[in-house]
């Protein structure tokens, strides 16, 4: 069995185990340690990644696990976010008497979001989605006290219970019909003029499941609530690199869909919807973390829009992963900002916070102007490219409708970015330490780096390939 294929997910689940082992031993005082120990775990892995990037694609473990490069790719996007919010959680989580196991939790849901994105069979996607879902509801429920955290992680649990549920009822059902669970296998069982409308019920219920995961409508209720209620670096983390994961095991899945089954259409709606009701509802929003957790599912329809045209035009994969990089480096920035000030939420907190913490309010606005796409920021460049697969592969209204979002969105990030500039701040904001201020320098200059540099991303977009793309 080829152990060595799995080295950088091996290393993420030892260490997770050492880590909870650990801080079982050390005084409540040294926790922090464990911090420091999860860090490593995740540059090691991050570094055996880096060091099989030139290894040809291939299937492996009896052709369910993918090693491509849309996995490769994914596995960097969400490893890093792990680093983000290990960084940004030390003195947030400093006070709990769990600190120490909190980072093994960590570990085990950047796990269950690679497994998604790995996923070349039905079976290893459901445990990856439970892993990543099992993970999360402790994770954004770690406040126990506070009831909002209650909420947000009982809400997450509720939806997540039935999302999943529907995912394996889908899951059987394409079983039932091909008696496969392998995409490869799956895919020329299909291509055989299955029961269509089996398929498609069973691809409504798979939609649903992974739209969960990516906080994609008719399943994003959880996101806001998760962006409010969870300690701030849980928010970062858990919006991210679940959407990452469950977009890049939906294109993988799509990839083996016949052309016969209308995937396309289903998916093209669905990003309208989720553009549309997470644009439209952040309009009013007066909770900046609730705001960023409606932004947050606007961008998902972005992400589904290059799904949409995987396989009718060769910019799709490389808009995807551009695309996810931009919002996932944009979130982790204003995340980052609302750890770095004690976890302040509503919008009258941050009037006049250009004056009183400049860097701060200069990250902020950069992560927002990301989300909008203005250039030359990495998020004008995720846009563009997105907006141009969907016109390559055929999909022009698709494009105009993501172009109107993006005008609409432009109202809500205005609403923060006006009063922080030149409003007058009423009180003195409080700072939590130095790792959140090194945190949110960094992935603030990454907003612009990425941009600047934005060659170099797409070019290393385009090395992926996703196997079993027709």
């Amino acid at each position: 069995m080829p152990v060595a294929d799995l080295l950088p997910e091996l290393v993420l689940l030892i260490g997770a185990a050492v880590i909870i082992v650990t801080a079982a031993f050390l005084p409540h005082r040294l926790h922090g340690l464990c911090a420091l120990l999860a860090t490593g775990v995740l540059v090691a892995s991050a570094g055996l990644v880096v060091t099989g990037w030139s290894r040809p694609d291939h299937l492996t473990f009896a052709g369910v696990w993918a090693l491509d490069g849309a996995a490769r790719f994914a596995k960097l996007l969400i490893i890093s976010s792990g680093v983000a919010s290990a960084a940004l959680s030390p003195h947030w989580m400093a006070t709990d008497r769990r600190h120490g196991e909190y980072y093994g939790l960590l570990l085990f849901a950047v796990l269950g979001a690679i497994m998604m994105a790995s996923a070349a069979d039905t079976m290893e996607l459901v445990v990856g989605v439970l892993l990543s879902s099992v993970t999360g509801y402790a994770l954004v429920g770690y406040h126990r006290q506070w009831s909002p955290a209650q909420e947000a992680a009982m809400k997450y649990f509720l939806v997540g219970a039935l999302a999943n549920a529907l995912l394996v009822i889908g899951v059987v059902l394409l079983f039932g019909l091909t008696g496969a669970t392998g995409y490869t296998e799956m895919a020329g069982r299909l291509a055989e003029n299955p029961d269509p409308w089996v398929v498609i019920t069973a691809l409504v219920l798979i939609l649903i499941g992974l739209g969960f995961k990516l906080g994609a409508s008719p399943a994003h209720m959880w996101m806001p609530d998760v962006a409010q209620g969870a300690p701030a670096p849980v928010a970062a983390l858990v919006t991210v690199i679940t959407k990452v994961g469950a977009a890049v095991a939906l294109a993988r899945l799509a990839a083996v869909l016949p052309e016969a089954i209308p995937w396309r259409w289903a998916i093209a709606l669905m990003a309208v919807v989720t553009m549309t009701w997470g644009n439209l509802a952040a309009l009013w929003q007066s909770n900046l973390r609730r705001l960023l957790g409606w932004s947050a599912i606007s961008q998902s329809g972005y992400a589904l829009v290059a799904i949409a045209v995987l396989g009718a035009t060769e910019q799709a994969l490389p808009a995807l992963m551009v695309i996810l990089t931009a919002y996932a480096i944009a979130n982790l920035a204003a995340f980052s900002v609302v750890t770095h000030l004690r976890g302040r939420t509503e919008l009258a907190d941050y009037r006049g916070l250009a004056q009183q913490r400049p860097w701060a309010a200069a990250v902020l606005i950069l992560a927002l102007l990301s989300f909008l796409g203005l250039p030359p920021l990495v998020g004008f460049f995720g846009k563009l490219l997105v907006f141009g697969a969907a016109i390559d592969g055929g999909y022009t209204w698709l494009a105009v409708a993501a172009v109107i979002n993006t005008v609409v969105s432009l109202f809500y990030y205005l609403r923060v970015i006006a009063p922080m500039v030149f409003g007058t701040p009423e009180d003195t904001s409080a700072q939590l330490g130095w790792p959140s201020a090194v945190t949110m320098v960094i992935t603030g200059l990454m907003v612009v780096f990425l941009g600047l540099g934005i060659e170099s991303l797409i070019g290393l977009a385009r090395d992926g390939t996703l196997l079993l793309l027709r």
